[in-house]
């Protein structure tokens, strides 16, 4: 189980937000180089990054922050990118810039052809995020809900040759409400291909209880607000993960 440290980026600098509102964010650190380079020496195997400004203007809004931290890490973990992603040149020019996952969100379900278009140019390489609230997938940096099932759109998507699914329960993240594990495990359950939680992680006991159903298909958990605010020791969390990872022989 893969604990992923996440970086939201909203007008240069590390910042937090409850529940994907804008005007209530919390600036963690200005220099975003520096928090990747903090979370690599503590441990992190992937990193997950958000332009948060991009997300909600449908495109790069934060791409000198970004390259501060690919360039900060050197290549060492992988790094996952999503936010305002809505064509195949942008995700091409952050590949060549040094990115390994390509994630998209609104634009899956936005942009007839998209995803598939992407998932045929770089196989491999493209995630679906899909954030839900009460089982119904919302869009536009989660202003609308839709009437999509989460399960229906994820399986369509994991045909279209996804290399795995972030699902955020949005009614808990940035909450500290802890982790959605019946709906995360019902999604993981129907698919063949990983999931990654997202969204409500608070503590030590949230990490025991992913690695517990980590056999389902969850292959690794976003954190953000936990380890920035102290709640969770993200060097002692991964620990954790990979003990009980070895004790339920999981590779």
């Amino acid at each position: 189980m893969l604990i992923i440290p996440a970086i939201d980026l909203k007008d240069g600098h590390c910042v937090r937000l409850k529940q994907g509102v804008m005007e209530d964010a919390t600036v963690f650190s200005e220099k975003p180089g520096e928090m990747a380079a903090h979370w690599l020496s503590q441990g992190a195997r992937r990193l997950h990054l958000v332009d948060l400004n991009g997300a909600f203007a449908g495109k790069p809004r934060n791409e000198a922050a970004i390259l501060e931290i690919v360039e900060a890490l050197g290549g060492q973990i992988p790094i996952q990118l999503g936010g305002g992603i809505r064509d195949l040149d942008t995700i091409e020019r952050y590949l060549d810039d040094g990115i390994s996952y390509i994630i998209i969100g609104t634009a899956a379900i936005k942009i007839p052809g998209f995803l598939q278009d992407a998932c045929n140019a770089f196989p491999g390489q493209i995630i679906v995020g899909l954030d839900a609230k009460e089982g119904k997938v919302a869009v536009d940096g989660w202003s609308k809900v839709t009437g999509h099932d989460v399960i229906d759109l994820a399986k369509k998507f994991e045909g279209y040759g996804v290399e795995a699914i972030v699902y955020t329960d949005i009614g808990r993240d940035g909450m500290l409400s802890g982790v959605n594990i019946e709906a995360t495990v019902e999604l993981a359950r129907e698919l063949t291909i990983p999931v990654i939680a997202s969204g409500g992680i608070t503590n030590i006991q949230d990490v025991h209880k992913l690695c517990e159903v980590e056999y389902e298909g969850i292959m690794g958990a976003i954190t953000g607000r936990a380890i920035y605010e102290g709640s969770l020791n993200f060097k002692e969390a991964q620990i954790l993960a990979d003990k009980l990872s070895s004790e339920h022989n999981i590779p």
